[in-house]
């Protein structure tokens, strides 16, 4: 005896289809990418939001008539989700990028730890700021936004509609705002400490006795950790910053 449930193989493919795209981006995306994650609940929320997407909204399929035609909409899907989730992904990465850079400023790029959500070594100020935007990240419901900009892009993008010769001017534009925006989240440390160093480049032709090195090392550590005490409070003008960057390219 059979029974027939009413769903077909290209029912289950096109599902497969969605759950490409979700996947990919669940693993590449900022707070859903932890790698302390278990990936049975990765794999899990996937499944759920593909699942929601494919009842709710039904998502048009393109026609295909080999395996090779539907392995090519696999890599396709594939690379979007990846894009889509790395372009909010460089957005944090600035911040490892200008903690690093900080603390090349005010001598303590040797303070580096292990980050086990990255896997990755990263520096004292980075691993700060990084926590703290995953805090803000949360509580300004900015996770919903990239979920909500992963469903609108089979709007936008349909399956099977990427265009991979765009790609790479999309890479370049994403890496071009990765720099612009660490620097300009560094700039005042970066300031600051360009004006110790022109002081202390006096100092030692005033004072050519004074060790200025030995000095200079400790004074620098002190003005740059009172550089980012005193500028604590623009860490939600900075979120914010960062939120609207990331707005910005989920809806490209």
């Amino acid at each position: 005896m059979t029974v027939d449930t009413g769903i077909t193989v290209q029912d289950i493919e096109g599902f497969l289809l969605i759950l490409i795209r979700i996947a990919s981006f669940v693993n590449v995306a900022p707070v859903f990418n932890m790698s302390s994650t278990p990936q049975r609940v990765k794999m899990g929320l996937s499944v759920f939001i593909a699942l929601i997407i494919y009842v709710v909204a039904p998502i048009e399929i393109p026609e295909y008539h080999s395996v090779g035609e539907f392995s090519l909409l696999i890599l396709a899907e594939s690379v979007t989700g990846i894009l889509i989730g790395f372009s909010a992904y460089l957005c944090f990465s600035a911040i490892f990028f200008a903690g690093r850079m900080i603390d090349m400023e005010i001598g303590m790029s040797m303070a580096s730890m292990f980050d086990p959500t990255t896997r990755t070594q990263v520096s004292a100020s980075g691993n700060l700021y990084n926590y703290l935007l995953l805090i803000m990240m949360i509580i300004t419901d900015m996770h919903l936004f990239l979920l909500q900009a992963l469903v609108d892009s089979f709007q936008v993008i349909p399956i099977g509609g990427v265009k991979l010769e765009g790609l790479y001017d999309t890479m370049l534009g994403f890496f071009a705002d990765y720099f612009s925006i660490g620097l300009r989240l560094m700039l005042p440390v970066f300031a600051v400490t360009l004006i110790l160093n022109v002081i202390l480049a006096l100092l030692a032709k005033v004072s050519p006795q004074m060790n200025m090195f030995a000095v200079g090392i400790q004074i620098k550590v002190l003005v740059g950790l009172s550089v980012m005490f005193l500028l604590a409070g623009s860490l939600p003008t900075m979120a914010d910053f960062l939120f609207s960057t990331m707005r910005m390219k989920g809806m490209m």
